[in-house]
Formats: structure tokens, C-alpha cells, sequence
């Protein structure tokens, strides 16, 4: 039945795959708490679980596909997904509804205000819970592509496009070094002509861009932020957990948003749902207040900067992974790809933990374990997250009640 509607929608009209876009994706960014590890599998749950707009070896691919270049991990999942279902302009309105809230443009506002001790407390529980949720679903996102049975063969099962034909690899694929043949019914519609000059006219673009922020003489701050957005959006792998620490090295370096307003702002990021590349909107509105000018101007160009490259990467990428996809050496190097990626999350969550501390005697941040409090705090969301499935709404609440604790204590 999924299957039949699927068909449907493909041959629909535009309105009609527009409206379909509405209905299936307006509440996502709203309501997808816990970072990109979580964002993957809420999409698994949906799109291709629930809905079936996609199979099991589909969504592995495109897993595959986003982890392997730069940008927005589950952003581009999420793109793609709806780009294979409904086409280009309903999966650019569905990105549109993904990642646009108004409310990360007002974080700028509470970043101006005064930090207390307690408002430290909020700050320190969210970057734990990223910690604990990335590196529990990130254990779960590598491992699914790749499970492996007691006789070293692919053991895990594959669905048909009709979700009804359980198949174990040994059954359905050819031998290692033999090219799979992609049935007509899961062949990307999407030219790998047009994907090619895709990914020549973005590489044009952040040529020029890069150009010019090496050779203006009299940069204004707006460009200097645009080049740095668009070079960091080039250039991450692994995804949000990754972005911060890089977005820290381009903006707070640059003495254009403070380590504390810095911090704050990573804190109330990690507390709304939506993509964490949602902080460029944040930093691009405080880089603008601060140089004098229109927050709402910065927001859009950090928007913009950050977002851009992966979304154009990507859909380049779908058309010429139309032509590769079977081809056994590439599939192959995509396992090699999955991992890598989960090792960059490892790392930026390490990094984050030796800059999460903030107080009166650390602007600049230092290490969570100077305090063994915040060392409980990690504990706690690590476990409740892991074995117990707390979900990160509730997680952030109990650090901040736990950062209130830590306040009254200090403050008697």
C-alpha cells in the first residue's frame, strides 16, 4: 500500500507533491531533538520503516553517500530522501521547513545578556548530552551498514523496493569483485551529466570565493563572514558534532563573537531540535551585531554559508552515484567512509569536552573534569541516554536542574 501511494506521489503534480512535502515534513524540525546520530535514525524510522519511500539498501546508500562529503549529514539525508520521492523544488521547500526557525535568530538576543552560574549549569548539560547521545548513536549508525554473520559473510537482511522479500546478501548479491546489477525499479532519476557540472559550478564558485578572501585588500565583515561559512560548510566531515569546534576556530578566532557568548550559544543550540548547523544563524546574527550591523543580515549569510556547499555537493553527488552505484569497489569503499566519519564525531566530542568549562577564570574555555560535578553531569546523561533511552529534552532538563544544584551549592 506504502508502495502504491510512493508510486503515486512520483507522477503526481506539483502542487500535490508539494502538499505531500507539508504534510510529512512541517513538524520535523520542530521535534527532532538529540543531533544528527538521532536526526538518521528518526528518518529510518519514518521514511523508510513508516512510509517506505525508500528501502533499507536505499537508505544505506545515501547514508553512505552523506557521511562521505562535506556538510550537513542529516540535513543532506533528509534532502535526498525527499528529492528520490518528490523531485527537486519539494525536497528544497522540505529543506526550507528542516532547518528554518525563527527561533535561532533570537538567540542573539539572550547571548547579550549576563551569564550566570546557573545559566553555566543549562550549558554544561547540553554539551554532555551531545557526548552521550552522539557517541551512542553514532555506535549504532556506523555499525548498521556493515553487520557480519559467524562466517565472516553479510549476514544482515536486505528488503525488496516492495518491502516484502527478506534477502540475505548471499542470496540476492554477486561476488566481491563482480558489478551489481541495479534493478530498473531502484535506479536514481537523476542525471549524472547534470551532476558532474553540479559539482564543477560549486567548485567554480568556491574558488572565487576563496580568491577574493585572500586578495581584497578592505574586506567587510559580512564577506569575511560569508568566506568563512562557505569555506567551513566545504570542508566538514562527520557532520554537526564537527561543525562546532571549526566554527570556533573561524568566528571566535576572528574575535567576532566572544568564547562565552560562544558557549551559550552552543548550549541553546543543542537544547532546540533541528540541524546543528542551525549555530552558523546564531554566530552569523552576533558577528553582524557586533560589526554594526542588521542581525537578521548575518543570520542569512551564516545560513547560507553553511548550508550551500553540502546541499550542492550532494545533489551533484546523486547524479554520478546513479552511474557508480553498482560498481562492487565503490560500495566497498563507503564501509571504509562510515567508519572514518564516526572517528571524526569521537574526536570533535573530545574537543568539545576540553573547551566546555566556563567561568570567571577560563573566558576561554577549558577542560569539563576540572569540576568532578560536571563529570556526574556526563555520567548521568550517558547512561540515561544508552541503557535507559531518555530522550534529550528530558536530559537537558535534568542537567539544568542539575546545574541549579551546583549554583545553590557554590553560592552558600
Amino acid at each position: 500500500m506504502a508502495n502504491q501511494r510512493s508510486a503515486r506521489l512520483n507522477t503526481a503534480n506539483l502542487g500535490e507533491r508539494l502538499w505531500n512535502i507539508i504534510r510529512e515534513n512541517w513538524y520535523l524540525g520542530f521535534t527532532s531533538f538529540g543531533g544528527p546520530p538521532v536526526h538518521f535514525k528518526i528518518f529510518h524510522d519514518k521514511f523508510v520503516a513508516k512510509l517506505s519511500w525508500i528501502d533499507e539498501q536505499m537508505y544505506q546508500e545515501l547514508f553512505s553517500v552523506c557521511q562521505a562529503f562535506s556538510g550537513p549529514g542529516s540535513t543532506k539525508m533528509h534532502y535526498c530522501i525527499n528529492l528520490l520521492h518528490d523531485g527537486f523544488l519539494p525536497a528544497l521547500f522540505g529543506f526550507l521547513l528542516w532547518s528554518l526557525k525563527v527561533i535561532t535568530v533570537s538567540f542573539q538576543k539572550k547571548a547579550k545578556h549576563s551569564q550566570n552560574t546557573s545559566e553555566e549549569g543549562v550549558e554544561m548539560q547540553t554539551q554532555q548530552q551531545a557526548t552521550a547521545s552522539n557517541g551512542h548513536e553514532e555506535y549504532n549508525a556506523g555499525a548498521r551498514p556493515s553487520s557480519r554473520g559467524k562466517d565472516g559473510g553479510r549476514s544482515s537482511q536486505r528488503i525488496d523496493e516492495n518491502g516484502t522479500l527478506p534477502l540475505t546478501e548471499h542470496e540476492a548479491l554477486p561476488a566481491e569483485d563482480q558489478s551489481r546489477v541495479v534493478p530498473q525499479e531502484r535506479r536514481l532519476n537523476i542525471s549524472w551529466k547534470f551532476g558532474v557540472l553540479l559539482i564543477v559550478l560549486f567548485l567554480l564558485s568556491f574558488i572565487v570565493v576563496m580568491v577574493l578572501r585572500g586578495t581584497l585588500p578592505h574586506k567587510s565583515r559580512l564577506y569575511s563572514l560569508f568566506s568563512n561559512m562557505y569555506l567551513a560548510g566545504t570542508i566538514i566531515f562527520g557532520g554537526g558534532p564537527v561543525v562546532i569546534p571549526l566554527l570556533r576556530e573561524y568566528i571566535v578566532a576572528e574575535n567576532w563573537v566572544s568564547p562565552r557568548d560562544f558557549l551559550i550559544g552552543l548550549a541553546l543550540i543543542q537544547a532546540f531540535p533541528g540541524p546543528n548547523f542551525n549555530f552558523a544563524v546564531y554566530l552569523g546574527s552576533l558577528t553582524a551585531i557586533n560589526g554594526g550591523y542588521n542581525s537578521a543580515v548575518g543570520a542569512i549569510l551564516g545560513f547560507l554559508g553553511i548550508f550551500l556547499p553540502g546541499l550542492l555537493t550532494v545533489h551533484g553527488t546523486m547524479g554520478v552515484w546513479s552511474a557508480i552505484r553498482g560498481w562492487r569497489w565503490v560500495k566497498s569503499s563507503l564501509r571504509g567512509v562510515n567508519a572514518a566519519a564516526v572517528g571524526l564525531i569521537y574526536t570533535a566530542v573530545y574537543r568539545l569536552w576540553q573547551i566546555g568549562h566556563i567561568d570567571e577564570g577560563f573566558q576561554q574555555g577549558t577542560s569539563l573534569a576540572v569540576d568532578p560535578w560536571w563529570v556526574v553531569v556526563t555520567a548521568t546523561s550517558y547512561v540515561g541516554g544508552y541503557w535507559f533511552r531518555l530522550s534529550p529534552p528530558v536530559a537537558i532538563l535534568a542537567g539544568a536542574i542539575m546545574g541549579l544544584i551546583w549554583y545553590g551549592v557554590i553560592s552558600d
